[in-house]
């Protein structure tokens, strides 16, 4: 095995230890935002896979990332109790999942980048209203 097979293997193995570990002890705010910083890293994936003209690669990321906009970020939103803005945020999830899967079938780099500024916009204010409702340490 070579040493950049063996470094892979073994980031790749790490990375897996520490999603696990902090999934399990994050709270429902920091999950949301584990939510979109996965998002993120799957539309970057697409993009660098896009560049390279790697096929499979590309579209592997841009799945997964259509899978944690739809089956995680869109499924944790409550309609009943975010009425409007819960309504808005759905439709904007799916807007995303549909230009991504566009950018898919299109080599649409403009996509990807739309899908990451929307994200990035919306887990800014997700940790703004995380860190707006830290009680200060006394």
């Amino acid at each position: 095995m070579s040493f950049g097979l063996a470094s892979r293997r073994a980031a790749a193995a790490y990375n897996e230890v520490s999603v696990e570990t902090g999934v399990s002890g994050a709270d429902p705010h920091k999950l949301i935002l584990m939510l979109f910083e996965g998002a993120l890293l799957q539309v970057g994936s697409a993009a660098i896979a896009m560049e390279n003209r790697d096929i499979p690669a590309k579209g592997t990321a841009i799945s997964k990332a259509i899978e944690i906009i739809t089956n995680g970020l869109k499924i944790s939103l409550d309609f009943e109790a975010g009425g409007e803005l819960a309504e808005r945020l759905g439709a904007l999830y799916d807007y995303m999942a549909q230009r991504l899967l566009y950018a898919n079938l299109h080599n649409s780099r403009p996509a990807l980048d739309e899908v990451t500024r929307l994200l990035t916009d919306l887990k800014d204010a997700w940790a703004a209203i995380g860190s707006a409702t830290v009680e200060p340490a006394r």
